[in-house]
C-alpha cells in the first residue's frame, strides 16, 4: 500500500535529494581543484612566455602585485642573465560586453608593447571573442607600439585602435586592460 504524500514527506525527501546532491558536487570540486589549478597555472606561464622576449628565469616565481589607480595587477619581471628583458602584466576590466576580460600585456624595458594574449573572457562568440588571437589579428595591432605616442582608444573615441567591427565594447574594454596594464608598467619605472 502506498504511502500519502503529506507535507513533512515532501520536506525530508527534499532535503535528502539536496542533500547527496551538493555533496556530489562538493566531491567533484575537491577531486578536480588541483587539476583546474594547474591549467590555469599552465595558461599564465604559457601566456607569459608569448608576451616577453626570451628570458632565462622563471617569472612565476618572482611575480609581484601593484596597484594603479584602484586596480590590482600581477606583474612577471622576464630576465636573461640577470638583466630585465621585460615585463608580462597580468590585467583586467569589467567593461566588456559579456563581463570581465583578463589579458597578460607583454612590455620591453623601453615601454613597447612585445605582445598580448587573452587569458580569459566572456565575449560573444563571433563579435567579441575576436579579441582573442586565434580569432582574428585585432590585438596584433598593439605589438611594437609604445603608448606614449599610440593612443590606447579606438579611433571612434579619437584614439589609434582599429575596433573590431561590430564590437566596439570589446574593443574598448581590450584598450582598457592594455592601458591599465601601461599605468601598472609605468608604476614599476617610477620605483
Amino acid at each position: 500500500m502506498a504511502k500519502e504524500s503529506t507535507f513533512s514527506n515532501m520536506v525530508i525527501t527534499l532535503f535528502v535529494v539536496c542533500l547527496v546532491a551538493s555533496a556530489g558536487v562538493g566531491g567533484i570540486y575537491a577531486l578536480t581543484k588541483d587539476l583546474i589549478d594547474a591549467a590555469k597555472i599552465a595558461k599564465v606561464n604559457s601566456a607569459i612566455s608569448g608576451v616577453v622576449p626570451d628570458f632565462d628565469n622563471d617569472p612565476s616565481a618572482e611575480k609581484f602585485e601593484v596597484t594603479t589607480d584602484g586596480k590590482t595587477s600581477m606583474v612577471y619581471p622576464a630576465k636573461k642573465d640577470g638583466e630585465i628583458v621585460g615585463y608580462a602584466i597580468e590585467a583586467a576590466t569589467s567593461k566588456g560586453f559579456g563581463g570581465a576580460i583578463v589579458l597578460m600585456v607583454g612590455f620591453e624595458p623601453d615601454g613597447t608593447i612585445y605582445n598580448t594574449a587573452v587569458i580569459s573572457h566572456t565575449e560573444t562568440p563571433g563579435l567579441g571573442d575576436k579579441i582573442d588571437v586565434k580569432k582574428s589579428n585585432f590585438s596584433v595591432q598593439f605589438n611594437g607600439k609604445n603608448p606614449e605616442t599610440f593612443h590606447l582608444s579606438v579611433k571612434k573615441d579619437g584614439g589609434d585602435v582599429d575596433a573590431i567591427t561590430a564590437s566596439t565594447i570589446s574593443s574598448r574594454a581590450f584598450c582598457d586592460a592594455v592601458e591599465t596594464a601601461y599605468k601598472t608598467f609605468k608604476d614599476i619605472q617610477q620605483k
